[in-house]
């Protein structure tokens, strides 16, 4: 069978799911190539000025925090590593889609290749075209300079077709090491690629940075909505601050100086509830405890450094305790789609990966807390990337969608907020569909300013 007929076959398979969705899963977890002179030359941030006007410039792939591609900086020409794009917006073509936002993966043997045809840029498996594809244009804050001379879209990248601002504030993880690094996980292997690369990377960023980042794209950007406030895990401290008070400190210094101005959300671990409420306090609006993998048995053997240090019984009472202090709506905890499937640990079966990741949907909603999910990237330099390099099957990950939507839908749950509107063609989150297969509503939780 040609491989667009599995596609196909999905579709067919598939039929309560947007074609669009079903394409978008497929794209996130085999990845992407762009052929020769498809993408037009972009300075990268630091790098100089961007491309002629006559070749108008788009916003290139920032690794705002992980690789999320399935090679080595190494192994990508000078091209794709440094031109291509942050995300896809495909549209049209034989299927008719709507727009769909999808994050770059860059992998030079995927199926699926972006190239020119009839002036324009297209999807295409082998030489069949799929889709229409966009480019998001350059935002107009990429390449200003903080007083130093750093570019601010270092310190302040843009995803999810510029809704949010994706504030990495802390780029390695006090998690290291193979007895404790999170084994899907490559945030601290980026960091040192990325340094050799020589591509601008602020290990830590300071509040004063963040902050002078952000005065930039106030005065000039009206198309963020949200932002992150995230990094790697600190188990000891960090420039003298434990986890909460580094954190924290962000926020507060963001809600005093931009009050209200973009929806707040923080990623870190599971907190006690008086740290949670701490950083309640600090201005969050969302918060994000991300526990990774469902299963009682994977959790030690995929996220062993969690594991040792608070347990899983523990981070699971902590996201429900979360839900008491900022509303069970506003706790929206991560997992990594397909990491159940993952040898030599994971489920050998589709059927029984979704019977357990049921199971935790199960759990949360019910208690009124609405996890999303990110389609695992088999990144290489991680323990399951090298030993899985093909990921889940796609039909696990159609099958997680329906479940998704439908247990959503069982507890009479609305899409949870901090992610733009819901449904295709509207979805603007790009490292999963999630939010592409649920019905439009208008956004729970916005800016007020």
């Amino acid at each position: 069978m040609q491989r667009i007929d599995e596609l196909e076959a999905q579709f067919a398979r598939h039929p309560s799911l947007p074609r669009e969705a079903v394409l978008k899963a497929d794209l996130l977890r085999t990845g992407i190539r762009f052929d020769q002179g498809a993408l037009v030359r972009v300075a990268a941030p630091g790098e100089g000025d961007p491309a002629p006007a006559q070749a108008p410039a788009h916003q290139p792939k920032s690794y705002f925090i992980f690789s999320f591609d399935m090679v080595r900086q190494t192994e990508l020409d000078e091209t794709q590593k440094w031109h291509a794009p942050e995300e896809i917006a495909l549209s049209g073509g034989p299927y008719g889609l709507r727009r769909t936002i999808v994050s770059t993966r860059l992998n030079p043997a995927s199926a699926y290749r972006v190239a020119p045809r009839a002036g324009a840029l297209w999807l295409h498996m082998g030489d069949q075209p799929v889709a229409e594809v966009s480019l998001r244009a350059l935002p107009g804050y990429y390449h200003a300079q903080l007083p130093d001379g750093r570019p601010v879209a270092e310190i302040a990248p843009t995803i999810e077709w510029g809704y949010l601002l994706y504030l990495t504030v802390f780029r390695v993880c006090q998690y290291y090491g193979a007895k404790e690094e999170c084994q899907f996980c490559d945030i601290n292997n980026n960091y040192r690629q990325q340094i050799q690369e020589g591509r601008p990377y602020t290990g830590v960023k300071s509040v004063a940075d963040v902050l002078a980042a952000l005065e930039v794209i106030d005065a000039g950007d009206s198309d963020s909505r949200a932002y992150t406030i995230t990094g790697g895990s600190i188990t000891s401290t960090l420039r003298g601050k434990n986890e909460v008070e580094f954190y924290s400190e962000y926020v507060e210094a963001i809600e005093r100086r931009f009050p209200g101005r973009w929806i707040s959300k923080v990623v870190t671990q599971a907190w006690p509830v008086e740290d949670v409420k701490r950083l309640k306090a600090a201005g969050a609006q969302i918060y994000h405890p991300n526990y990774e993998v469902w299963d009682p048995k994977l959790f030690p053997q995929i996220c062993p450094g969690k594991a040792r240090y608070i347990g899983r019984d523990e981070w699971i009472r902590r996201i429900v305790d979360a839900g008491e202090v900022f509303g069970p709506s506003h706790v929206i905890p991560n997992f990594v789609a397909g990491v159940e499937m993952a040898q030599p640990y994971g489920y050998t079966n589709v059927e029984d990966a979704i019977r357990s990741t049921a199971e935790g949907l199960d759990f949360f909603m019910s208690k009124g807390i609405t996890p999303r999910f990110t389609t695992w990237c088999p990144e290489p330099m991680t323990t399951l990337g090298d030993a899985n390099p093909d990921g889940a099957p796609l039909e696990y990950h159609l099958r997680l969608l329906e479940t998704y939507r439908d247990t959503l839908r069982h507890f009479k749950l609305q899409p949870p907020p901090g992610y733009g509107q819901p449904g295709p063609g509207n979805a603007v989150f790009s490292v999963s569909p999630f939010m592409d297969v649920l019905e439009p509503v208008a956004e729970a939780a916005g800016a007020t300013g």
